[in-house]
């Protein structure tokens, strides 16, 4: 292999360290438009290396933004977004929550809302909407019990990872598999028994310490449901567990949504069609970032800065295990910089493809690798959107009664799910044998 260019890596690090500062510097690290550092950051690329005539950079980019990979991803996170928003708006989301909320005892409260939130992202393939839609219940708890709410928080936010990590239509799974050219059924199946030790220990914590908090509590009151709105969520679980492409299956779930909602008369036809024009643009956004992002990586590539990439990290790799030690390394640093756990895994997903390639690397295991490090990364930035979004919710109840805000530490004591998943996954890269003949994606 060719020793590569540092400097051909100049458009990453330029943004990596805009979005990075400007965040720090803004005090948001969403605040700053990722789409338009990264356009900046394409326009260091066509300045960069003045010899390369303009025409072969965007023949590069071109080759890049048109990647197979990324394009089918992009068809896959707007059939994701559309069978998102409709279902939500038949309603689907509160009939879930209510639901499950019914029949749990009030001293498994908070195992309840693990567990809870572990089923909605797994559903809605979002942590950061089963946030959104979980933490006013949590931070409602602390209505009725002085001090529950930064646990109850912290259940919600490990129960959202959870289903960011394993739902078949979550951004982090899709960029995962697409990136390396396995099914999502395959990931699922090494993920899956990566993580439910993991969950069932959680689960076993939180019933304990709620057990001890709320041993005399009285029973929560809950919304009522129509368990009818719960089966498009269950429908897409158990296709895309069967195998089914996923583009069909979210076709169907998002046919079937519609058909539910007409039946419960939750929504009329062209409400469908409007929530599935929503649902596609709130992906546009993500959908252009991976074709700008696929496009600098490919002229990055024709610099030579992936070769030397490639190299840097694998010039002391002589073994399957520090391959995977190498890709996971990657994939925090870069999640750590930007604090988006799908950007990361779009960025780092080709370079972990040409490392588990030349090491020949089991293609579902590295999709794991890039999920589930990405996903305990993002789980426990206090800048991530996760917490952020928690705190939000759990600062309107407190200003409201004009009490100290709440800090990222408070919940971050309590969130043993990211930090369990990160540490088996480094285990698991260290001690789990691995297949004789593996077969890469």
């Amino acid at each position: 292999m060719k020793e590569g260019r540092f400097w051909a890596l100049l458009p990453l690090l330029f943004f990596v360290v805009i979005y990075f500062a400007g965040s720090y510097i803004l005090g948001d690290f969403y605040a700053l438009p990722v789409l338009v550092v990264f356009v900046l950051a394409l326009f260091v690329a066509f300045f960069q290396f003045p010899k390369i005539t303009f025409q072969e950079k965007l023949k590069g980019f071109a080759q890049g933004a048109g990647n197979e990979n990324i394009l089918i991803m992009i068809l896959i996170f707007l059939l994701a977004g559309a069978f998102g928003e409709v279902s939500k708006n038949i309603g689907a989301i509160s009939s879930t929550i209510n639901f499950a909320l019914t029949y749990v005892p009030p001293q498994f409260v908070i195992a309840g809302l693990f567990l809870v939130s572990c089923f909605i992202s797994t559903s809605l393939g979002t942590s950061v909407g089963t946030i959104v839609a979980l933490a006013p219940i949590a931070v409602g708890l602390e209505n009725n019990i002085q001090g529950i709410m930064a646990i109850a928080l912290a259940a919600v936010i490990g129960g959202a990872m959870f289903g960011d990590n394993l739902s078949f239509i979550s951004d982090t799974t899709i960029a995962a598999t697409r990136t390396q050219g396995i099914g999502m059924k395959e990931k699922f199946k090494v993920n899956f028994r990566m993580v439910l030790p993991v969950a069932i220990l959680v689960f076993i914590i939180y019933s304990v310490m709620g057990w001890q908090m709320l041993a005399d509590a009285e029973d929560i009151k809950v919304g009522s449901f129509e368990l009818v709105k719960i089966v498009p969520y269950v429908l897409v679980f158990v296709l895309a567990l069967l195998g089914v492409n996923v583009i069909w299956t979210l076709g169907i779930g998002i046919v079937s949504a519609g058909l539910i909602g007409f039946f419960t008369q939750s929504i009329d036809f062209l409400g469908f069609l409007k929530s599935i024009n929503d649902g596609f643009a709130g992906m546009f956004e993500l959908s252009i970032l991976c074709l700008i992002i696929g496009g600098v990586v490919g002229i990055i590539r024709m610099k030579g800065g992936i070769e030397f990439l490639l190299n840097m990290v694998t010039k002391r790799i002589n073994s399957k295990r520090a391959a995977e030690l190498g890709i996971a390394f990657l994939v925090s640093l870069v999640n750590l910089a930007i604090a988006n756990n799908t950007i990361t895994i779009v960025i780092v997903g080709p370079i972990a493809k040409e490392i588990s390639d030349k090491n020949q690397l089991e293609g579902s295991r590295v999709a794991s690798i890039l999920d589930t490090v990405s996903c305990f990364i993002q789980g426990i930035v206090p800048y991530g959107a996760q917490i952020l979004a928690a705190m939000a919710a759990a600062n309107v109840l407190l200003s409201e009664k004009n009490l100290p805000l709440m800090s990222p530490v408070d919940v971050m004591q309590y969130l043993y799910y990211p930090f369990l998943m990160g540490i088996v996954t480094f285990l698991v890269i260290i001690f789990k044998k691995r297949q004789a003949n593996p077969q890469t994606g």
